[in-house]
């Protein structure tokens, strides 16, 4: 496994990390099965875990699979949500960001929290006063490195002004480009890196989710309208585009789709997630897909003639992410 480090912080992390969020979801493994999995994903050379405060008992699961394998790894959580809960909204007071890190260190059975994002900016704090809370921890030795989730170029600037950013964790693929509109010049003109979660477009440029593929009941893509019927109908070109590609270059759909991540920016770090042994070994072949200046030409150009059809969330969330 190749390594690679999130801007100038000097964090280096295996080119690939691993998103546990899904472990936490409905229909997941067993408690042994995720631990089994997390345990493989390090054999395999994975360095790199991300969690959060706000995925139930994730940072539980995630603190036993890595305590006896802590030393070379780094773990990534967060904090912002009031209760640990999305749906009772955002709180980054100091005062309770200092009482996350401190539930959380302890869920993850650590010293230290290698790296902390703030969840989701919170319109009711300035972002200062959250970059002077996550100051206090790093000197007090809680926390190593500070980072934002899908903050947009002014946040990003203001906060780097009082704490450098190591990382922004942002959605990122084929499927959602919307950080190359402006936070990827920012963030290679501050150093900072970007972890680009649901890399693989939550499942969608696998090619294995089509318009006649049932979700099962309790899958949560079921209220993003992105993966309505129709939509998945509307937006089948661009997993068609995926799977010529990889077909040329004789890998599967989702190598190709994180090896174009990988291609963008040395300083973009996937984070797919996966319940399946199978899914892991396959998104770890991703890191020996080379793409040519040529073939990504090509395959930009392609994809710019692809319209993505509907909104990766509803209304209500879409309102909350508009207040970043």
């Amino acid at each position: 496994m190749k390594t690679r480090k999130l801007g100038n912080s000097g964090l280096a992390v295996s080119a690939l990390g691993f998103g546990a969020m899904g472990l936490s979801f409905p229909n997941a493994p067993t408690k042994t099965e995720s631990i089994r999995l997390i345990r493989s994903a390090i054999e395999l050379g994975i360095t790199f875990f991300d969690t959060a405060q706000g995925y139930g008992d994730n940072e539980l699961l995630v603190g036993e699979a890595l305590e006896p394998l802590r030393k070379d790894l780094t773990i990534a959580t967060k904090f912002g949500l009031k209760n640990g809960d999305v749906r009772q909204g955002l709180d980054s007071r100091p005062e309770n960001i200092k009482a996350v890190a401190e539930a959380s260190l302890k869920r993850l059975r650590t010293d230290v929290i290698d790296l902390f994002y703030q969840h989701r900016v919170d319109p009711d704090v300035p972002i200062e006063e959250v970059a002077g809370a996550v100051g206090d921890l790093i000197r007090q030795g809680k926390v190593e490195h500070f980072g934002l989730s899908e903050a947009n170029a002014d946040t990003i600037r203001r906060a780097h002004r009082v704490l450098p950013i190591a990382a922004l964790q942002s959605e990122y693929s084929m499927f959602y480009r919307e950080p190359e509109k402006d936070i990827l010049s920012v963030l290679e003109e501050l150093g900072i890196g970007l972890v680009a979660f649901s890399p693989l477009g939550k499942g969608f440029l696998t090619g294995t989710i089509n318009a006649n593929v049932t979700l099962d009941k309790n899958d949560i893509r079921n209220m993003l309208p992105r993966f309505s019927k129709e939509n998945r109908e509307a937006n089948q070109a661009l997993v068609d585009l995926v799977a010529s590609i990889a077909k040329d270059k004789e890998a599967t759909s989702a190598q190709i789709a994180l090896g174009w991540l990988l291609a963008q920016k040395p300083f973009i770090v996937p984070i797919p997630g996966t319940s399946k042994l199978q899914r892991l070994q396959e998104n770890i072949g991703a890191i020996k897909i080379k793409l040519t200046q040529d073939e990504l030409n090509q395959i930009n150009a392609a994809l710019a003639t692809i319209k993505i059809v509907g909104e990766r969330y509803p209304t209500s969330i879409q309102a909350a992410e508009g207040s970043k």
